[in-house]
């Protein structure tokens, strides 16, 4: 029997939130890459090169982008793979999925991708080198499934890398929660025309886990040597962890 969980701060029967998800996801892809300049202030762009400087990829490792929307992470990936590697664009979402595909192929680059749910993704166990998943952990329903699929995947000796909102430097809440809860639905009303999914967005931060609690999720999931590392003040961390 399905039970509740949250979408934002409200709650919403199991089988509706990725329905609801997908709505958001639908309703930004157009202007995703521009609001995340915009609500960052551009430092989604040293966050995600921090990860990718974490993530070590070498030539000719196989690597799972889990979620991994306009492909901003996989491109790179991919570079660093080099043509005997193996880059993989996954999501849930048709808009993103495409809109990440599309980015790729304007570079000339083409990869294969799968539009698929991360708590059943449709590849064997112990395939790839590196899993990653960059603010995509916190919209998914059941959160430690999706953390046993992605270790599941990864070969003994693989990482995992998680990049997600977290919980910030305790002096700095009242503004960021400012921020958050009057300034990105602003944005996102003026830029994207839909206050409602960047509310959302503040709402699922709040109720994602923190950082001490993702590391035991994914201890949990079966991951070992776990640490983060907190950016910007703990407004993001990136999450590693290993597969023996």
């Amino acid at each position: 029997m399905n039970g509740k969980t949250h979408f934002g701060y409200e709650q919403v029967e199991e089988t509706e939130k990725a329905r609801k998800v997908a709505g958001v996801f639908d309703s930004v892809a157009p202007s995703y890459d521009l609001m995340n300049d915009l609500m960052s202030a551009g430092m989604h762009r040293a966050w995600k090169a921090f990860t990718i400087a974490i993530a070590g990829i070498r030539t000719g490792e196989r690597v799972l982008d889990v979620a991994s929307g306009s492909g901003d992470l996989a491109r790179v990936f991919a570079r660093r793979a080099g043509a005997g590697g193996e880059v993989w664009l996954t999501d849930i979402n048709r808009a993103m999925l495409e809109r990440g595909r599309d980015r790729l192929l304007d570079e000339g680059r083409a990869l294969p991708l799968a539009q698929c749910d991360a708590e059943h993704l449709p590849f064997p166990d112990d395939y790839f080198d590196c899993v990653s998943v960059a603010f995509g952990l916190r919209n998914m329903t059941h959160k430690e499934a999706a953390l046993a699929e992605m270790r599941r995947v990864l070969r003994p000796g693989g990482r995992l890398l998680v990049l997600e909102f977290s919980r910030v430097w305790q002096p700095l809440t009242r503004l960021y929660d400012w921020y958050s809860f009057q300034v990105l639905p602003w944005l996102g009303a003026k830029i994207a025309r839909d206050a409602d999914s960047y509310r959302y967005l503040a709402e699922s931060i709040r109720m994602h886990p923190d950082q001490e609690k993702l590391k035991n999720m994914m201890e949990q999931a079966g991951l070992t040597r776990v640490e983060y590392f907190n950016l910007s003040a703990g407004v993001v961390a990136l999450h590693r962890g290993y597969k023996i």
